[in-house]
C-alpha cells in the first residue's frame, strides 16, 4: 500500500445510512425488500444510486441492457478501469443486503478516496448489475453474462416474465434502456463483495472470506405434458395427470440432494407451474425447474444423470412425457490468483482475519472471470439466512471486508 494508504478507512455509519435508505425502497412484507428487475422500485433505486454517484463525481454510463457504471477518473484516464459490482434488485422475498451491499460498498471506496483526495492511476467504475437474482426474468446473473458475452444481448432484451411482459420494453419503461455497448471493453480487474449466504464465517467468528472457486451448479427446466380429464370419474389407469408426474420428479430431486448431502452436495426444485392449476380437472401441463449443487463438478453432472433417469421413471408412472427445455451452468470459474492475493495482502495489512472458502451460490463475479481478473469477498451474515426477509447483518461484521476492498481495489488501481 502506497501514500500512507493504509491509514484509510471507510465511514462504516456512512455505508450503513445508504443501506438503511435502500431498504426504504420496494419493502418486502416482514422488514426485508421486494424489488424485482425492471420495476418501479427498481427504478426509484437506480435512481438513488445513480444521484449518490452523481453526487460524489462519478460520470454514469449505462448500457443496452440497463447494467449502470459509476465512473471515477484516474489520473491516467485512458487506462483501463478497476470495477467495483454487485445488484440491486432482490428476490421476491429478499433480505436488505444482499447484492446491495456490495454496489453500495463500492460507492463508499469512491467516497473515502474522494474524502482523502486521493486519485488512483487508474479509473475505477462502480457497477450494478441488472437482473442478477433472476427472480422475474430468467436465468440469474443474466446481464453480467450478457456484459460477459455468455448471453447474446438480443435475447436477452427479449425474454419476457410470467405475465408477458418484455424485458426490453421494460427497461426502456423504467427509463435504463442505455445506449452503450454491452462489454466488449477491456477492463482491468473485478472486485466484488457479497454477503456469504452460508454459516461459515459466522459459525469460524471471521469477518471475512476469499473466494477461489464455487459450487459446481448445473440448472434445468423441464417441461411435464399430460392430458385434462376429470378429476373424479376417471379411472386411474385412465389418468395422465401432469401436476402428479412433475410431483415425483421434485420428490426424487430431494432424495438425490440427500444422498449427496455428506459430501457437500445438494439439490431440489425451486418453482412449479402448472395449467389450468383448477379444482376437479387434471392439469395437463407443468414446468419444473431443478438445481443441483456440488463442490466437484463430476459429482453434479452425477446427481444431473441421476435426475434424467428419474425423469423417465416419473414418465412412465404417471403416464406423462416430459422434455427438458432449459439447462445452465456455473461454478466451474477459479478466481484470478493475483487478485487474490491483493485481497489476503490487504487483510494481513488491515489485521482483518480471513479464510479461502469456496461460493455455494451463483454471482456476477462468475461471469466476470471470462473477461477480467477477478476476485469475490464475502462477509458473514447471521445464521446464514439470506434469500429471506429475516437475512441480517451487523454494522461491526461488514466493515471489515468493506476496508479489505478498500485497499486491494486502491492497490490494483495504483498499478
Amino acid at each position: 500500500m502506497s501514500r500512507g494508504a493504509n491509514r484509510l478507512r471507510v465511514d462504516g455509519a456512512r455505508l450503513w445510512s445508504t443501506i438503511a435508505r435502500s431498504a426504504e425502497i420496494g419493502p418486502g412484507r416482514a422488514d426485508g425488500l421486494c424489488r424485482l428487475p425492471l420495476t418501479d422500485a427498481d427504478r426509484q433505486m437506480r435512481d438513488q444510486f445513480v444521484q449518490w454517484c452523481r453526487d460524489a463525481g462519478c460520470s454514469i454510463t449505462v448500457d443496452r441492457v440497463g447494467n449502470i457504471f459509476a465512473r471515477r477518473a484516474g489520473s491516467d484516464d485512458t487506462l483501463a478501469p478497476v470495477l467495483i459490482g454487485s445488484h440491486l434488485d432482490t428476490q421476491v422475498a429478499g433480505g436488505r443486503y444482499d447484492g446491495i451491499l456490495g454496489v453500495l460498498a463500492g460507492l463508499e471506496v469512491v467516497r473515502t478516496l474522494n474524502d482523502a483526495g486521493q486519485v488512483t492511476r487508474r479509473p475505477i467504475e462502480v457497477v450494478c448489475w441488472t437482473n442478477e437474482e433472476g427472480a422475474r426474468f430468467q436465468p440469474p446473473m443474466m446481464c453480467s453474462a450478457a456484459f460477459a458475452g455468455v448471453l447474446d444481448v438480443d435475447w436477452v432484451l427479449a425474454c419476457t416474465d410470467d405475465d408477458g411482459l418484455v424485458f426490453g420494453e421494460e427497461l426502456e419503461r423504467i427509463g435504463y434502456a442505455g445506449e452503450a455497448p454491452v462489454g466488449g471493453r477491456a477492463v482491468d480487474a473485478y472486485f466484488e463483495l457479497h454477503i456469504e449466504q452460508g454459516p461459515e464465517l459466522e459459525a469460524a467468528d471471521l469477518p471475512l472470506g476469499i473466494v477461489t472457486a464455487g459450487y459446481f451448479t448445473r440448472g434445468l427446466r423441464v417441461e411435464v405434458t399430460g392430458e385434462t380429464a376429470h378429476a373424479g370419474p376417471t379411472p386411474m389407469d385412465r389418468r395422465r395427470n401432469a401436476l402428479v408426474g412433475a410431483a415425483m420428479m421434485i420428490v426424487a430431486a430431494n432424495e438425490i440432494g440427500w444422498a449427496w448431502h455428506d459430501t457437500g452436495g445438494k439439490s431440489t426444485s425451486t418453482r412449479i407451474k402448472v395449467w389450468p392449476n383448477k379444482p376437479g380437472i387434471l392439469p395437463d401441463w407443468a414446468e419444473v425447474t431443478f438445481d443441483f449443487r456440488h463442490p466437484e463438478q463430476g459429482a453434479t453432472l452425477e446427481m444431473e444423470s441421476r435426475m434424467r433417469a428419474a425423469i423417465e421413471d416419473a414418465c412412465r408412472r404417471a403416464r406423462v412425457e416430459a422434455s427438458i427445455t432449459q439447462t445452465w451452468e456455473f461454478g466451474s470459474e477459479v478466481f484470478d490468483p493475483e487478485c487474490v492475493a491483493m485481497v489476503e495482502s490487504a487483510a494481513a495489512e488491515l489485521g482483518v482475519p480471513c479464510q479461502r472458502m469456496r461460493s455455494q451460490a451463483g454471482h456476477d463475479a462468475y461471469h466476470m472471470t471470462r473477461v477480467a481478473p477477478t476476485a469475490l469477498l464475502f462477509c458473514p451474515c447471521r445464521d446464514g439466512v439470506s434469500h429471506n426477509e429475516a437475512e441480517h447483518v451487523e454494522q461491526r461484521d461488514a466493515v471489515p471486508s468493506v476496508d479489505v476492498l478498500l485497499h486491494a481495489v486502491l492497490a490494483r488501481a495504483d498499478r
